[in-house]
């Protein structure tokens, strides 16, 4: 579990990864950033500083964090999917109006797994709560 940036860029280079300076600012957005980025969120953010540079770069580096566990993927239906930095264990509010994403931990619901193992038979790896809402903004803006 990665703890800063900084962390991250230094396990990259344990794992002699290359940290090209793109694969850099990705990191970076994800590691700064207070939202749930789309790729395209991030494409955007940062396209201007590598003008050769594809979207397909930035799914291509996603995918690479995913699968080393720098980030999680959030993937929601039909929606795009969505990539978190924090990869402990934590549980996630969406506005049902604009998408945002916020963090929330709550302690306990770990025996949810156990619990479901037990009464199932399952071999559990993993839960995800998802709670559903409209964020302060658009509270005020339906309110107006």
């Amino acid at each position: 579990m990665l703890r800063s940036f900084e962390e991250a860029l230094r396990r990259l280079k344990d794992e002699n990864i290359r940290v090209t300076s793109q694969r850099k600012a990705i990191l970076e957005f994800l590691a700064y950033s207070n939202e749930h980025p789309t790729a395209e969120t991030i494409y955007q953010a940062i396209a201007g500083k590598f003008p050769g540079m594809s979207v397909a770069t930035v799914y291509n580096n996603l995918k690479l964090f995913t699968k080393i566990g720098f980030i999680k993927e959030l993937s929601y239906g039909d929606a795009s999917s969505r990539f978190d930095f924090c990869t402990e264990p934590h549980y996630h509010v969406i506005c049902k109006r604009c998408g945002q994403i916020a963090d929330f931990h709550y302690p306990n619901l770990e025996d949810v797994e156990m619990a479901a193992s037990k009464l199932t038979g399952y071999d559990v790896e993993d839960h995800r709560l998802e709670v559903y809402g409209f964020c302060p903004k658009c509270q005020a803006e339906i309110i107006k």
